[in-house]
């Protein structure tokens, strides 16, 4: 799979931008500041939808603009789609696949699968859990699109029982009966279970496969340190034992449910005093654990850039193991790693199908990605 062409228009810094591309390393060059990393953004939007750098679109668009337009053509053995979005800022985005317009947006996820690493992932180590959950529903989607539906109708479900919850957390301290509220909440607790439990099943099996390749990757650029292990805490305690691990039971979404229902009721006091749900793939964590300690807090800082790119690599060794090989996209990281990281970073990026890579100097990149070189500058991109 490799991004044959990229136009974006009013996105982020650029009024306008064309470019060409080939299969194996592309290095954009630039200072810091010129829009380079805006338009690996770009690529990464038409993959998952959403920036690895902010949490809504309004950022996206060019200021002073109404929308902004990318336009991607995408080879996936030998078969070509154009991808075209439309960012609107407090509208519905649209997309077209092939100048036809589909359904959904999400019916373009799918076409173009990329796995990016870039400095904002030491947030994946050093960050909330919001974080790590995010990198487990943003790959799942990767993995298999079906799953951003999986997520919308799960967020939807979250959004309705908590303001359910509110409500007659609001009414029981102001000691007023709502003898509605209690069979009303009993059906919001089926559909949490029905759509909880499947994304939680898909994040089971996810850690189970994405754990020895952590720990592979883990090993490969850091190799005097402890070894790495991830697992799932979640908020249902009666999951069956070994879920969640490689060695474990594939998740049973039937089985989860009929947990996540236990584990409603358990709360269910605790719920209605605070007004809001406790149970959930929204409270649940994907742990870090360097040895016998938890990376978050005790990982230096090569130890945490370490675990960020080990989950980076993980991630893209799976996706390539399922299918059609991910574009990898490499956003001005180089600067950050030492000799020995970069050089495991580059082992695995020559071998992939595309690699594209930013950098503000570019002695920076190791010589094993020399390969098509554009300069960003003055607002244009040249190849040089």
């Amino acid at each position: 799979m490799h991004v044959r062409h990229l136009q974006v228009a009013d996105f982020r810094s650029w009024e306008l931008a064309d470019l060409e591309l080939e299969p194996g390393p592309a290095v954009l060059v630039g200072a810091n500041g010129q829009g380079k990393t805006n338009l690996v953004e770009a690529i990464g939007y038409v993959a998952t939808l959403s920036s690895h750098r902010v949490a809504s679109d309004t950022p996206l668009v060019r200021h002073g603009c109404q929308r902004a337009i990318i336009r991607t053509a995408v080879v996936n053995d030998g078969r070509e789609l154009t991808v075209e979005l439309e960012i609107t800022p407090g509208k519905a985005n649209r997309a077209r696949v092939n100048r036809g317009p589909v359904p959904r947006t999400r019916d373009v996820l799918g076409i173009l699968r990329t796995v990016l690493f870039a400095p904002e992932d030491l947030a994946l180590v050093r960050g909330d859990p919001g974080e790590r959950r995010r990198f487990l529903d943003d790959l799942l989607v990767l993995r298999a699109p079906r799953y951003a539906g999986v997520r919308a109708d799960y967020d939807k479900v979250m959004r309705q029982r908590n303001a359910l919850l509110k409500s007659a957390s609001t009414n029981r301290r102001a000691r007023r009966a709502d003898p509605d509220a209690l069979s009303t909440l009993e059906v919001w607790d089926g559909h949490l279970a029905t759509h909880g439990a499947e994304l939680l099943a898909a994040r089971l099996d996810l850690v189970a496969d994405l754990g020895p390749r952590v720990a592979a990757a883990y090993a490969g650029v850091a190799p005097e340190s402890r070894p790495a292990v991830i697992a799932y805490r979640s908020s249902v305690v009666g999951l069956p034992a070994g879920y969640g691990r490689p060695d474990g039971e594939r998740a049973d979404a039937d089985v989860v449910a009929e947990a996540l229902l236990a584990e409603l009721a358990v709360r269910r006091e605790a719920e209605l005093d605070r007004g809001v749900s406790l149970v959930g793939p929204h409270r649940d964590e994907l742990e870090l654990v360097l040895g016998e300690a938890p990376a978050k807090g005790y990982a230096s800082h090569g130890e945490s850039w370490s675990f960020a790119l080990a989950l980076r690599l993980a991630s893209y060794e799976l996706l390539r193991s399922e299918g059609s090989e991910p574009v990898l996209v490499l956003d001005d990281v180089f600067a950050e790693l030492d000799r020995r990281r970069r050089q495991r970073l580059a082992e695995v990026a020559v071998a992939a199908e595309q690699v594209l890579v930013t950098a503000a100097v570019e002695e920076d990149v190791p010589s094993e990605l020399a390969g098509t070189r554009y300069e960003v500058a003055d607002g244009e991109v040249r190849r040089v």
